[in-house]
């Protein structure tokens, strides 16, 4: 039951991926329509562009962080919601001293 509550919230997590998809659409749409109005601007309005892509890109990357997170490190339980043990790396030896 928990594994499939694990999968759904995943993919409920991906759906932002076809969120930030459209919103790159949409930057790319408006910059080429910005730079048909007045293409003098065109080396400024490419900056804006790229800068929007990447706040955008930023968004998607977070959503896909958090998929993988669901799927792969919490761990479920009727308390809570924990971190699975495995990940949780020792620290080095210099620092045990």
């Amino acid at each position: 039951m928990l594994e499939g509550a694990k999968l759904i919230g995943a993919g409920a997590a991906t759906i932002a991926l076809a969120g930030a998809a459209i919103g790159i659409g949409n930057v790319f749409s408006s910059s080429i329509h910005s730079v048909a109005r007045n293409p003098s601007l065109a080396k400024q309005l490419f900056g804006y562009a790229i800068s929007g892509f990447a706040l955008t890109e930023a968004i998607a990357l977070f959503a896909l962080m958090m998929a993988f997170l669901i799927l792969f490190v919490f761990q479920f339980s009727g308390a809570g919601i924990f971190w699975e043990k495995k990940y949780i790396f020792a620290a080095p030896y210099w620092l045990c001293e």
